[in-house]
């Protein structure tokens, strides 16, 4: 009669994720759920192509939900499965929309409200939201970022994400206008396939990097915690392979110093599990989350589909107490629903070619 949650991070590829939880459903049913280390092991390592994105969002959510069952049986936190509290509230940071005046009001509102590590995002000068000109968009968010420290101090942490937009001499370019301590980190500002990249960006700048959103497995961690390319791991528990998997990488990172920022852009299952890492990790900085005074988040939140939700208290969320993740899903109200095939925005430069999203 125990249940439990889990969620991957795979945006915009579920159906796949679905598939490849049908596969590992033949093999789970039966299987005690109290073997979660067990269970992660033989999902990866019992297969010829092991890893990858679409499996590890897939094993992601499986792990997630284990511990949410092992938690429930035990009448336990999930945190307490992976060595207690470190901490009674889990500190987050909000993204701050708009531009030029209407950003520095969004970020004087999200100060005023008791919030000291804000984000920005890159600024697009382009009417159409589908065009993107990176030298464009580094002159004018540059000029932002001057601006917003000018208006408001550097008493808060300020980062920026640019969601690997930028390539190496763009990204050096950007850095280089802002004059020292603009930036307490960039976040993703390049593709992260090759830490070869990030090797010759980090000889031209010395801002700080958050890296590691889409990394699916501690593996995928190595060059950039071994090499020092990472200052923050933007860890994504529902795409590198589960709490288990996350709890791995967190001793990896504290022993080169370096503090979790865990990647929080998807729902409720997603924030939970992120709030039982941060309070069971000794190496934490902040947690994203889209709700705040200036940014209402997304209807991911629903509370028809999620009438048990974790809820912020000002800038932070407390380190619950109920058993398992402490989340809970409508699963009548989802009945009811259809399945909408959703894409990622296709940007393109002025030229017509293709450009990260």
């Amino acid at each position: 009669g125990i249940y439990g949650w889990g969620e991957s991070g795979v945006a915009f590829r579920e159906l796949a994720v679905a598939g490849a939880i049908k596969h590992y459903r033949e093999v789970l049913i039966g299987r005690d759920p109290m073997q979660i280390g067990r269970i992660w092991q033989e999902l990866y390592r019992s297969q010829y192509f092991e890893g990858g994105r679409v499996l590890l969002g897939a094993q992601s959510a499986i792990d997630i939900a284990l511990h949410d069952i092992v938690g429930k049986a035990l009448n336990v936190p999930v945190y307490q499965l992976l060595g207690g509290k470190q901490r009674d509230y889990i500190p987050v940071f909000a993204t701050a929309p708009g531009t030029g005046d209407t950003l520095i009001a969004n970020i004087r509102t999200l100060l005023d409200h008791g919030w000291n590590s804000i984000r920005v995002m890159w600024q697009n000068p382009e009417e159409d939201p589908l065009i993107f000109e990176p030298r464009e968009s580094i002159a004018m968010t540059s000029k932002s970022l001057i601006d917003v420290r000018e208006a408001l101090g550097t008493d808060f942490v300020l980062g920026i994400d640019y969601h690997h937009r930028l390539t190496v001499a763009e990204t050096a370019s950007f850095c280089q206008r802002l004059p020292s301590g603009t930036l307490d980190y960039i976040e993703e500002p390049i593709r992260d396939e090759s830490p070869e990249a990030y090797a010759a960006l980090r000889r031209l700048t010395d801002v700080p990097f958050a890296i590691g959103e889409e990394f699916a497995s501690k593996w995928a961690f190595v060059p950039f915690i071994e090499r020092g390319l990472t200052d923050f791991a933007r860890i994504d528990v529902c795409n590198v392979g589960g709490l288990t998997e996350s709890m791995k990488v967190a001793g990896w990172a504290e022993a080169h110093y370096i503090d979790l920022m865990p990647h929080n852009p998807l729902g409720p299952i997603c924030t939970a599990a992120s709030i039982h890492l941060g309070a069971a990790a000794p190496n934490f900085s902040w947690m994203e989350v889209w709700n705040s005074p200036v940014n209402q988040g997304r209807n991911h939140y629903d509370e028809n589909i999620f009438p048990v939700q974790h809820k912020l208290e000002g800038a932070r969320f407390p380190v619950p107490t109920t058993p398992g993740l402490g989340v809970e899903v409508n699963e009548e109200y989802i009945k009811e629903q259809a399945f909408k095939f959703a894409e990622a925005p296709k940007l393109r430069r002025r030229d017509g070619s293709v450009q990260n999203w």
